[in-house]
């Protein structure tokens, strides 16, 4: 094989591998986005949606994956929730990007 030509596969395999993470980090904050516009709090609470890696730790509560799985979106609530009623997601509001890459809603991937 020629140098340029091993030359050129080598930059071909670095640059696809860097589209590839800016679009896996594009779709979390997207999913992110969508998962935020569905939270709803009463007046003076407020949320962060952190995302992390699918084995790292974090406190609060998973509400969805991102980068075909390789990344979890976590909730954490700010303030403290009203006497009676904790504040939380329904299951039917979890996004979830499955490793195929689609988007299903209910926080799991399985097939219904």
């Amino acid at each position: 094989m020629r140098p340029a030509l091993v030359l050129s596969s080598s930059l071909l395999l670095m640059l696809s591998s860097a589209v590839g993470a800016a679009s896996a980090a594009d779709n979390c904050e997207a999913i992110s986005a969508q998962i935020a516009a569905r939270i709803q709090l009463p007046p003076g609470m407020s949320f962060t949606l952190n995302t992390v890696d699918v084995a790292a730790s974090a406190p609060g509560r998973v509400v969805g994956s991102c980068a075909r799985g390789s990344r979890k979106i976590v909730y954490l609530q700010s303030a403290a929730a009203p006497a009676g009623k904790p504040a939380s997601a329904a299951p039917d509001n979890i996004l979830t990007e499955c490793k195929d890459g689609t988007v299903q809603r209910g926080g799991s991937c399985k097939k219904r």
